[in-house]
C-alpha cells in the first residue's frame, strides 16, 4: 500500500537518515530500459532485488517488462501480487523449493538451477502440487559463483529436467557478473562471452535441446546486451535506481542516480571533515567494485565529497577536495556505492520531486521472514 502521509512535505520534515527516490529520474530509467529492450527485440525481465517494491515492479511491467526476476522464494511470493510470470534466479534447494508452493497457481514460475539435486527437489514439489514449473539450466560464463562449468554438464541437466515431469526445460541462463569494467572497455570480455554462448547454443542444438529462451545480462553490461548473440531475455536490476558504482563504470550518468540517502550534518567539530547521521546501518559497508573511488558514497550535488569512513550511525565526509563547509543541521543527499543493499536496510521509500516529498511506499519484499511450510 502506498503511504501518502508525507506527500507535499519538504525534505526538512523527514527524520534522517531517510531513503529518497527521485521519481523523475526513476521513471526516466524505467522508460529508457524498456525502450532499449523493445528496440533490440529482447524480452525485459527486471530483477527486483534492487527495489523490492510492488509499486516499482508494477511500473516496470506497465512500461513493457514481460515478467520479473527474484532472488528468493519469499520475494517471488510478494511479487506474485503484481506479476503473473516470475523467474527465481537462484537454485531452489531444500526448503527454498517448498516455499515456491506459496506462489499462487495462477502465476507462471520458472527457476534457474545448476544441479541434479535442485532438479529433484523442485520436481518433488511440482509433482506434489501438480504444477508445471519451467527450468533454466544455468551456465557459468566466468563469474564462478553458480552455473554448470561445462556445456556437456548443462546438456545432461537439461535432459534430467525433461525426464522429471512436470518440470519443463525452458531454456538456459547465465550471469556475466564478472564483467565489471567500464562500458567502453568491455569489448574483449563481451567478445569472449558471445563466442562462448554461441558454442553452447550450437551444442544444445546438436543434442536436440534447442533452448527456447537464452536469459542473461546484468546492469554493468545492459546497454550492450544486443551484442550478446543469441540472448532473448535480459535481467538488469540496479538500473531502476542506479548508484555510484554504476555511474563510475559508465552504465549510467550521475544524473541517472535516482536513489540517495538524506542525512543531517550533526558535527563539524573536527577540521576538514563533517559528520552525518548516516553510517553503516544507513549506507551499507560495500567498497567500490570494478571502478576507482574510495569511500562508501558521494554527495549527490557534490560528487567530490565522499563518505570516507563510517561507524554504525556516523558517516565522515571528507572535505579536503572542496571549499564547501557545511553547518550543523544542514541536509545532504548521499548516493551509496551499492544501492541494493541500502534499500534492504529500510522499511519505507520516500518518492520526491525536487525538494518535496511526493509519496512513499513500503519495501514489500524486505527480509526473509515467512512461515515454516509443513507437509
Amino acid at each position: 500500500m502506498v503511504n501518502d502521509l508525507n506527500a507535499g512535505h519538504a525534505l526538512a520534515r523527514l527524520e534522517t537518515p531517510a531513503p529518497l527516490v527521485d521519481l523523475d529520474r526513476m521513471e526516466r530509467n524505467i522508460t529508457r530500459m524498456a525502450g532499449y529492450a523493445r528496440q533490440h527485440g529482447i524480452a525485459l525481465r527486471p530483477h527486483i532485488k534492487t527495489h523490492k517494491s510492488q509499486r516499482v515492479a508494477a511500473q516496470q511491467i506497465a512500461a513493457g517488462a514481460v515478467g520479473l526476476t527474484c532472488a528468493t522464494p519469499a520475494e517471488a511470493v510478494v511479487m506474485s501480487a503484481v506479476c503473473n510470470d516470475l523467474l527465481l534466479a537462484y537454485p531452489p534447494v531444500g526448503a527454498k523449493a517448498e516455499r515456491l508452493l506459496s506462489v499462487p497457481p495462477s502465476v507462471r514460475v520458472t527457476v534457474s538451477l545448476d544441479s541434479a539435486r535442485a532438479i529433484d527437489d523442485l520436481a518433488l514439489v511440482a509433482r506434489r502440487s501438480d504444477r508445471e514449473i519451467g527450468v533454466y539450466v544455468e551456465v557459468d560464463v566466468g563469474m564462478h559463483r553458480v552455473g554448470v562449468p561445462t556445456v556437456d554438464g548443462a546438456i545432461a541437466l537439461a535432459r534430467h529436467v525433461r525426464a522429471s515431469a512436470p518440470l519443463q526445460f525452458a531454456g538456459v541462463a547465465f550471469y556475466p557478473g564478472h564483467i565489471r569494467s567500464t562500458v567502453a572497455s568491455q569489448d574483449g570480455e563481451l567478445a569472449t562471452l558471445t563466442a562462448d554462448i554461441g558454442r553452447m547454443l550450437v551444442a544444445f542444438d546438436r543434442a536436440g535441446l534447442p533452448p527456447a529462451i537464452v536469459s542473461g545480462g546484468s546492469t554493468p553490461t545492459m546497454w550492450r546486451t544486443h551484442e550478446m548473440i543469441g540472448v532473448t531475455e535480459m535481467r538488469p536490476g540496479t538500473y531502476v535506481y542506479n548508484d555510484r558504482t554504476t555511474a563510475e563504470i559508465g552504465a549510467c550518468s550521475w544524473d541517472d542516480c535516482a536513489f540517495s540517502v538524506l542525512a543531517t550534518v550533526v558535527s563539524t567539530a573536527v577540521p576538514g571533515q563533517a559528520v552525518i547521521d548516516a553510517g553503516a546501518k544507513a549506507l551499507g559497508r560495500e567498497p567500490m567494485r570494478g571502478a576507482s573511488g574510495e569511500g562508501f558514497g558521494a554527495l549527490l550535488d557534490r560528487p567530490d565529497v565522499v563518505v570516507a569512513r563510517m561507524s554504525e550511525e556516523h558517516g565522515i565526509l571528507d572535505l579536503s577536495r572542496t571549499d564547501w563547509r557545511p553547518s550543523v543541521g544542514d541536509l545532504v543527499r548521499v548516493v551509496p556505492n551499492h544501492v541494493c543493499i541500502v534499500v534492504h536496510l529500510n522499511d519505507l521509500m520516500y518518492g520526491v520531486r525536487g525538494d518535496r516529498v511526493d509519496t512513499s511506499w513500503p519495501v514489500d519484499a524486505r527480509g526473509r521472514s515467512h512461515p515454516v511450510v509443513t507437509a
